[in-house]
């Protein structure tokens, strides 16, 4: 990850730029809605200064007509400046959002393997949701609380300078105090966000269905709960000290400016400077600088404290992608597979070696071996899960860093033994390989993947909904289901990743037969888990820590006596069970 975000303020502004013409017309309201209101004060003074005294009918009534005209003008301002400065915070959250979740969704594998789902859904749901008070009303809240503190020192001044002075003495002193306050906030909400995202964390794992399962057979539910429980009262600890940060010192500020009017009057009644009108229309206007005043401290303070949240989201903006997408296409797909010279390592690990591999258009390439000799590693450089470190890997003799991420998820599909559904109907999770797709090609797919028959026999059918991670089905009908979804997809090249290991023998056979037609005709990948799923492969490598150490056909193998005999003698006792 980044070490630093880099400069916060500027990228939290530049987030608004492309409402700038909104913001403008924001600006505009706030500076009338401003203009208008500071007229109350001084046709206040007039009514207790003149008309009063004078008895004047027609002036006092309109003064007062004009006192009203003033409120209901400002409050559609107000209303109006409202209405389009949340819109424009809505649409910056909305494009934080969008930023962040399509610039994870070009990451690579890696990124997810070694990153909490939790972590992830923390930052988009409680970073971004954090930020939403800030965005959408902080920034026009700023600009319309400076501007009535200007105006009304202005207005101040025009009444009595001398007073004026003596109100903004303290002012300095105040915003020392909310800076101190702000820099406490932002410590206390830093640490606030990573306990959110822990906690994020540990309800997608313990009230996943995986995770309920594993609690309850393993008997470990009560000290998942006593885990969340100390969790959750960090986060409530951390609530009142967010709440609490220097609360006395901002009572301070308070205690003072209600204190000031008093100091006016007092000093008035000695002096007798000015008339009681103009006191009373001052003390209006100094109640009107203060209450803005401290708005402004207090909007200073969540400011400093939303720049944690900032911070973390432009964290995430600032990872560097490593897969970049190409810009060519293919037309008429053969389908030759090429592995030259292709090395991988994660995290300075080496995981594949000067891998030489061609698989023919057409033909059946198995990758055997033993666990963890970069079987799968090697299937995931085709689709570009992860990008090779080493060599290169291509398609019809064109690199697959050269195309599109379009062309090659229609070029590449693949099936693995971790079937993911989602939570939805299971047309809707067929049609994620092709929303355009028919129900009578829906119907097609299924009956090619032998899984027809069992959705028919639903009560709804096409429309059953799945469960949460296709818990509804079996590990054999949910590998039919995704046969069904690839088969909608038609991929000339096809990646079987130990798409059976999980299974039963007689679902296997069911599952076998399935994977066997959607093989037809296409140049296949078959990472093997049972050997007895290989055996008429037009070609079967054998991979020993990252290298290929064998290849040939099953028979040619067999009769070479090396690795992969090894592995077929050691296969045949379970073959047997």
């Amino acid at each position: 990850m980044a070490d630093e975000p880099r400069a916060p303020l500027r990228r939290i502004i530049g987030l608004f730029t492309p409402y700038r013409g909104r913001l403008a017309l924001v600006g505009s309201f706030i500076l009338l809605s401003s203009l208008v209101g500071l007229a109350s004060p001084f046709l206040l003074r007039e009514v207790l200064d003149v008309a009063i005294p004078s008895r004047d009918a027609l002036l006092l009534t309109l003064l007062a007509l004009g006192m009203i005209a003033v409120a209901v003008t400002t409050s559609v301002f107000d209303v109006l400046q409202t209405l389009i400065s949340t819109t424009v915070g809505q649409r910056v959250m909305h494009d934080l959002r969008i930023s962040v979740y399509s610039h994870l969704q070009r990451m690579s594998l890696a990124f997810f393997t070694r990153t909490k789902t939790g972590e992830v859904q923390s930052r988009i749901a409680n970073d971004i949701g954090g930020m939403q008070s800030v965005v959408t009303s902080t920034a026009t809240s700023i600009i319309s609380n400076l501007t009535t503190v200007i105006a009304t020192i202005v207005a101040m001044l025009a009444l009595d300078w001398r007073l004026t002075v003596i109100s903004l003495l303290l002012l300095p002193v105040f915003v020392w105090i909310s800076r101190k306050v702000g820099a406490e906030r932002k410590r206390i909400t830093a640490d606030r966000q990573r306990k959110l995202a822990v906690i994020s964390s540990m309800v997608q794992e313990s009230l996943s269905i995986s995770g309920v399962l594993l609690g309850r057979t393993m008997g470990r539910s009560p000290e998942l709960t006593e885990r969340f429980g100390r969790a959750s009262d960090e986060l409530a600890e951390l609530g009142v000290r967010t709440s609490m940060a220097g609360r006395w010192r901002q009572s301070s500020i308070q205690i003072i400016m209600a204190a000031m009017p008093a100091l006016v009057y007092w000093a008035v009644g000695y002096t007798g400077i000015i008339s009681v009108g103009t006191l009373v229309a001052f003390t209006t206007l100094q109640a009107g600088l203060f209450r803005p005043t401290v708005s402004l401290l207090r909007l200073g303070v969540e400011v400093q404290s939303s720049l944690a949240l900032f911070g973390r989201i432009f964290e995430y903006l600032d990872l560097s992608v490593d897969i970049h997408p190409g810009a060519r296409t293919l037309e008429r797909v053969r389908g030759e597979v090429r592995f030259e010279g292709v090395d991988f390592a994660y995290e300075d690990e080496r995981t594949l070696d000067a891998v030489d591999v061609t698989v023919p258009a057409g033909t059946t390439l198995a990758i055997v071996g033993e666990t963890g000799s970069g079987k799968t590693t090697l299937s995931y450089l085709l689709p570009r899960l992860y990008d090779v470190t080493g060599g290169r890997v291509t398609i019809d003799g064109v690199d697959v860093r050269d195309l599109t991420f379009e062309t090659l998820s229609e070029v590449v599909g693949v099936v693995s033994q971790e079937t993911y559904l989602f939570h939805a109907t299971i047309a809707d999770n067929l049609r994620f390989a092709r929303p355009s797709a028919t129900d009578e090609e829906l119907e097609a797919a299924a009956r090619a993947a032998r899984i027809h028959d069992h959705i028919a026999s639903l009560p709804d059918g096409y429309d059953t909904m799945v469960g949460e991670r296709g818990y509804r089905f079996s590990g054999g009908e949910k590998q039919r289901l995704a046969i069904a979804r690839t088969l909608l997809r038609n991929p000339p090249v096809l990646i079987l990743d130990e798409a059976t290991s999980a299974l039963d023998t007689q679902t296997e056979r069911a599952v076998q037969e399935a994977l066997d037609t959607l093989a037809r005709g296409r140049t296949t990948i078959t990472i093997a888990h049972r050997l007895s799923t290989v055996r008429d492969a037009d070609q079967i490598v054998v991979l020993d820590r990252g290298k290929v150490v064998e290849r040939g056909t099953h028979d040619e193998l067999m009769t070479l006596g090396g690795h992969y005999a090894a592995l077929v003698d050691r296969d045949r006792p379970l073959e047997l069970v």
